[in-house]
């Protein structure tokens, strides 16, 4: 018995993280079901004293927003700066490719679900508050072109801080013009950081280091001590997670109005997701990663659980990304040249459950309105909601708003988003728990089928986690210049 006690307590203490972060979750859903029954004044909670509940939240959630910028740089020019050219080109290959992969097979799954259970169907869609819909008139050509166009920010201070977005207006001559394909084309910069631009930069940076390192090994180097640096932080930020989480759920719940309406109007739709999203995370995605590498997926998604937790309470990819490359790097010892150049490309287009909860959402609208949608038109919700979720930003709901050009598809306004919106925001944390989890798979997979190439080529001794000292091996001409090179600045140091 004792000794049954003592493997039970070395299993807590060394996952005790993540199961406080779980606990947390369950906490917040029950704090934010608690504080519903004895609200604060008159019959509902009002919206300062959300905030209140919601600030320790709130704080939590803008830490880990503010460790993305100094994490996605740091990590993608050191990750890719240390390799050979050919291997980084082979790495982000097969990570590319099998994202687009995954994403494809998502959509084909929420497809196949929401044709089969219809849930949409001989059903009245409630009246839903449209005032909380997305209204931005924007074509899905527009939407597609903005997305290449943010891949090469003009300014990259700028893209720190904005992306661009095509904004249409009606002409001056004929300001009654409906047909949004002749309205005036205008551009403007939106709040919001352009990760994808900075992830493209990064990239761009880090291959001109790798093509230079004979030159620029210490500048590789600052790199390196700098994701190091960001990375130490990261875990101070992540044991605040169990408390963030606990008043972000917490204050969520408190926001909806009336519960037991909402998921009685939206049951069957909810259940469709949320059921097909966890399926294609659970059963897709591992089958996938045990087929590739034959390694047992349980364990790995067991190793990253505490990742898993703070998405779901986050609602974040992009947040929940310092934690991501800890759990990989530290529980799944996955290398981190490979973690810290996939999970930032992956953060940023491996969307698999936004792109199937478009693809449902849309085909569920039409089912509503009683819409018959033609092969061509699955076809192409099918495509169009590809894209949206690679467009996606990886912050909350974002996935709401590319749903308007899935729904431009087969024309249905963009109002009817509000006829799901008052669910969305608990299926926004199915969504994101799988995308997380789908770029964890992938950086995994393409770990696996790196190996032998990671191991054979020279790199700085310990990759980069963290170490400080190149590697002695005299054999090779450009690491020991390398050497020299770091032992003479040395040198001149101590003189001065």
């Amino acid at each position: 018995m004792q000794l049954k006690w003592t493997s039970v307590w070395g299993f807590v203490r060394r996952n005790l993280l993540t199961t406080l972060t779980i606990l947390g979750v369950i906490v917040g859903i029950a704090l934010g079901l608690g504080l519903r029954a004895v609200p604060a004044e008159g019959d509902s909670w009002s919206q300062r004293d959300v905030t209140y509940i919601n600030y320790v939240g709130d704080l939590f959630l803008r830490t880990l927003k503010a460790l993305i910028l100094p994490l996605i740089v740091s990590s993608l020019i050191a990750a890719v700066g240390s390799l050979d050219l050919s291997l980084s080109k082979k790495i982000g290959g097969r990570a590319v490719l099998y994202y687009l992969a995954t994403t494809v097979l998502a959509v084909i799954l929420g497809i196949v679900l929401v044709v089969t259970i219809k849930p949409g169907s001989d059903r009245d869609g409630g009246e839903a508050d449209a005032s909380d819909a997305p209204q931005r008139n924007v074509t899905t050509v527009d939407t597609l072109l903005d997305l290449v166009r943010n891949m090469f920010p003009p300014n990259l201070v700028q893209a720190c801080t904005q992306q661009y977005q095509t904004v249409l207006k009606p002409p001056a001559s004929k300001p009654d013009e409906t047909d949004i394909y002749r309205w005036t084309i205008t551009g403007a910069y939106a709040d919001g950081m352009n990760i994808l631009g900075l992830v493209v930069a990064s990239i761009v940076f880090g291959v001109a280091l790798g093509a230079t390192k004979r030159e620029n090994a210490l500048v590789l180097q600052f790199f390196q001590q700098l994701s190091h640096i960001v990375m130490k932080v990261t875990g101070w930020v992540i044991w605040l997670s169990p408390v963030g989480v606990t008043f972000l759920i917490a204050a969520k719940i408190l926001e909806i109005e009336d519960l037991g309406d909402v998921f009685g109007k939206l049951g069957l739709y909810f259940a469709v997701v949320a059921g097909g999203i966890l399926f294609h995370g659970f059963v897709v995605l591992s089958l996938l990663f045990f087929l590739f590498t034959r390694n047992n997926p349980l364990k790995f998604i067991a190793n990253m659980g505490q990742a898993l937790a703070t998405a779901f309470g986050t609602s974040s990819s992009s947040a929940t990304l310092p934690v991501t490359m800890q759990c990989l790097e530290e529980k799944n010892n996955i290398d981190p040249r490979v973690s810290r150049f996939v999970l930032p490309i992956g953060a940023t287009i491996n969307m698999d459950g936004t792109a199937l909860y478009e693809a449902v959402a849309a085909i569920f609208i039409a089912q509503l309105r009683g819409l018959s949608l033609s092969f061509g038109n699955v076809l192409a919700i099918s495509i169009t909601a590809t894209a949206a979720s690679i467009g996606a930003a990886g912050i909350p709901q974002a996935g709401l708003v590319t749903l308007v050009m899935v729904l431009d598809t087969v024309g249905l306004p963009a109002e009817d988003v509000s006829l799901i919106i008052a669910v969305d925001w608990l299926l926004d944390r199915f969504r994101t728990l799988v995308n997380v989890l789908g770029d964890s798979f992938g950086a995994a997979i393409v770990y696996h089928y790196s190996k032998a190439e990671l191991q054979n080529t020279k790199s700085l001794e310990g990759g980069l986690s963290g170490a400080t000292h190149l590697s002695q091996d005299s054999s090779d001409p450009e690491l020991a210049y390398h050497t020299d090179t770091i032992l003479a600045n040395d040198d001149k140091s101590s003189r001065l």
